[in-house]
């Protein structure tokens, strides 16, 4: 038996991404963004309103850097999503993070979070089913304590996925199959 429930964001996991830019005075600005996918395989979308100040950054300065939070960094990755860039100048201080900027785009990447999208603003989608900020990723980097070869290995990533049922956090960790091969033993 099924019961209905209340939420409407009812897709998990959904990402927790850290979404850099920086501000007017060459400060580093960090938002949190759950709703934010791969539109493409070198393009994202980020389903954010024009009222946030990490918008309106991306707009002025063509770039912004995606990072993937992990369990280490719950604490500022929560932070950055429920204190806003438009009332709090120091933010990303608060935070004891460290920025450097990127070779690529003209936007900071955060040095402790494990993996690192560049990439550069293509367009604001605000119509009626507009999704908001499209960008092309020019360049990914990872922590090389998250790699294995050249690869990134995801149980040493500890990526966190939002739960919005409760409004939790969790890891990521333990592969449980693999993608385009386990399906084939059903195929005749």
């Amino acid at each position: 038996m099924r019961k209905n429930i209340k939420t409407t964001e009812a897709i998990f996991p959904m990402p927790v991404l850290m979404i850099a830019t920086y501000n007017e005075d060459g400060s580093v600005d960090v938002m949190n963004a759950a709703w934010g996918m791969m539109l493409d395989r070198d393009k994202v979308i980020l389903n954010l309103t024009e009222t946030h100040k990490t918008v309106k950054n991306i707009k002025e300065r063509k770039a912004f850097t995606i990072s993937i939070a992990d369990a280490k960094h719950v604490i500022e990755a929560d932070y950055f999503g429920v204190v806003s860039g438009n009332n709090t100048k120091d933010k990303f201080e608060v935070s004891g993070l460290t920025a450097i900027k990127s070779e690529n785009v003209d936007a900071p990447i955060i040095e402790e979070f494990p993996i690192c999208m560049e990439c550069e603003f293509i367009e604001y989608q605000d119509d009626e089913y507009g999704c908001g900020v499209v960008g092309k990723i020019v360049n990914v980097s990872a922590l090389e304590e998250v790699m294995n070869g050249d690869n990134v290995d995801i149980s040493l990533v500890n990526a966190i996925a939002f739960d919005p049922y409760t409004h939790g956090y969790y890891k990521v960790t333990e592969r449980v199959g693999n993608a385009f091969k386990d399906g084939m033993q059903l195929k005749k």
